[in-house]
């Protein structure tokens, strides 16, 4: 095998040894939250209302085909849209009690990079 077929042939394994993405069930879904006690209660008065409501427009939580290419611009730039707003995002997410860095341990959760 030459080295172009020999890299495609390892792509081509990697992709297939993947476990592919397992979508939640909105009740799965519900369920939920950081391990954290503090960031959980963020999480629930406020996050939870629009990230965990499929059909709401926001990226569900763990949904890592809505949160990958989002994470991809960068911890700064999701902790920005949180807090000035996004799109459809609210200027603070509706958390009037979060600080920058429960923002970022929010975001981690919900994008699933803890």
């Amino acid at each position: 095998m030459h080295g172009k077929q020999l890299a495609i042939a390892l792509l081509l394994f990697a992709a297939a040894c993947s476990p592919a993405q397992k979508h939640l069930s909105p009740a799965e879904i519900a369920q939920l939250k950081p391990a954290d006690a503090h960031e959980a209660a963020l999480y629930e008065h406020s996050c939870k209302a629009c990230h965990a409501q499929p059909g709401s427009g926001a990226p569900l939580v763990h949904d890592h085909e809505q949160w990958d290419r989002r994470w991809a611009k960068g911890e700064d730039v999701l902790l920005s849209h949180a807090v000035l707003g996004y799109q459809a995002m609210p200027a603070g997410g509706q958390c009037a009690a979060c600080t920058p860095d429960d923002y970022r341990a929010i975001i981690r959760f919900m994008a699933d990079k803890e």
